[in-house]
């Protein structure tokens, strides 16, 4: 989960996401807002709605794999929570069930990524490419792809287009550690493994989201890299617009 990190991440996306939809109109017509899932990770809300989309929130009703106490940095052993719980208590209570997600009543969805991503949405943290997606997250995946509607990903949540999706192209950076800026390189290499193509990108610079435009998924690195945030923040802000524009709102 990527608790800590979330007002980068709200700032990123908006400055990425095209503002003033919303307010649009005329006599005639009125413009609707792409309607956006946002799975796990609040923070998001507040910068699609900025953008002009409306946003819900969602997250799997299951227990967490465990609860880290960052004071410490390391689990604590005696502790037990549940991912809706904690998700709603981030997103101020505005969240619902993964299970009521259908693609009837959002344009896209956005899986923001970090650990959660990985041991709570998956278990790839701890099987890599034998990971097991939760059943919901499988789901959305793939009845959003056969709708033809527009994924979102990053940091670590494009392995799980990579699990579900057959032939996805996908990026988590790059394939090689370079001395410690990709520290999470490897997961390119299970990402190939687990039959996706795996798109070389930095986080930020030109381009710096991958755009799948046969399966509508955009993916970028995020926090796969160690860099400064502004860069991340544009990535991610990249991946957003794109998602946005595939949605033809």
């Amino acid at each position: 989960m990527l608790s800590s990190r979330a007002p980068a991440l709200c700032t990123a996306l908006r400055r990425a996401a095209p503002g003033g939809l919303a307010s649009l109109h005329s006599s005639a017509q009125r413009w609707r807002a792409a309607r956006v899932a946002v799975v796990r990770e609040a923070c998001v809300c507040l910068v699609v709605f900025r953008g002009g989309a409306e946003v819900q929130m969602y997250a799997p009703d299951v227990p967490q794999m465990h609860v880290i106490d960052h004071s410490k940095g390391q689990p604590a052993e005696a502790e037990s929570r549940n991912v809706l719980v904690e998700s709603a208590r981030i997103a101020r209570g505005k969240i619902t069930s993964l299970a009521k997600l259908t693609t009837a009543d959002h344009d896209a969805v956005i899986f923001p990524g970090g650990f959660g991503a990985a041991k709570n949405l998956s278990t790839f943290a701890v099987d890599g490419k034998d990971c097991k997606v939760n059943r919901e997250v499988e789901r959305v995946l793939k009845d959003f792809h056969k709708a033809g509607k527009p994924i979102g990903l990053c940091c670590i949540s494009p392995v799980l287009a990579a699990k579900v999706l057959s032939g996805a192209e996908v990026t988590v950076g790059h394939e090689e550690e370079e001395g410690g800026k990709w520290p999470y390189a490897g997961t390119a290499g299970a990402i190939k493994e687990l039959g996706a193509k795996h798109c070389v990108k930095e986080v930020t610079i030109s381009f710096p989201a991958h755009v799948d435009t046969k399966n509508k998924v955009v993916t970028t690195p995020a926090f796969m890299c160690e860099t400064a945030l502004h860069h991340i923040f544009d990535g991610i802000g990249a991946m957003v617009k794109n998602v946005l524009k595939l949605t033809g709102k």
